[in-house]
């Protein structure tokens, strides 16, 4: 049998039930977003289900584009009930997350370009999509890409 208590777990076993690596969770603990529990009379630190749920909310949180600052931000309004300031940070992650999928859009957009005008090279010329990741993007390479019209 264990000495240790049945109400806390080790780092390990918070890492383990929390599906966030060691180090992470002492990282946060560095940044402030959990507190460390403090050592019980067998020497080791006894956490909680407190700490698994607040690791998940973090862990969520970032997998819908928060940040770690935006997430203590969230972990401490939570307690009140200032829930303008909640949609506030929220909104500020949309209007990040649609900057970011518009840049990838026209990286994508661009990347067509390349692989279109690869197809139309003479396959005695330079490849267009090299010559651009060596700086020396081709003039018809970068001219938009041209839409076309669904048929129907």
């Amino acid at each position: 049998m264990s000495s240790k208590p049945d109400s806390g777990m080790t780092i390990g076993r918070l890492a383990e039930r929390s599906a966030i690596h060691v180090e992470t969770i002492r990282y946060y603990q560095r940044r402030g977003l959990i507190d460390e529990p403090s050592r019980t009379n067998g020497g080791f630190r006894a956490y909680g289900q407190a700490h698994v749920l607040r690791l998940q909310f973090i862990k969520r949180a970032q997998e819908l584009g928060f940040s770690l600052d935006d997430a203590a931000e969230l972990l401490s309004i939570s307690q009140t009930t200032d829930r303008r300031r909640v949609r506030e940070v929220t909104r500020s992650r949309v209007i990040d997350i649609r900057q970011r999928i518009a840049k990838l859009q026209s990286i994508a957009d661009a990347l067509e370009n390349l692989c279109d005008c690869c197809a139309r090279t003479s396959p005695e010329a330079a490849c267009p999509i090299v010559a651009a990741l060596a700086g020396d993007v081709p003039a018809q390479a970068g001219r938009p890409r041209q839409k076309r019209a669904a048929t129907g």
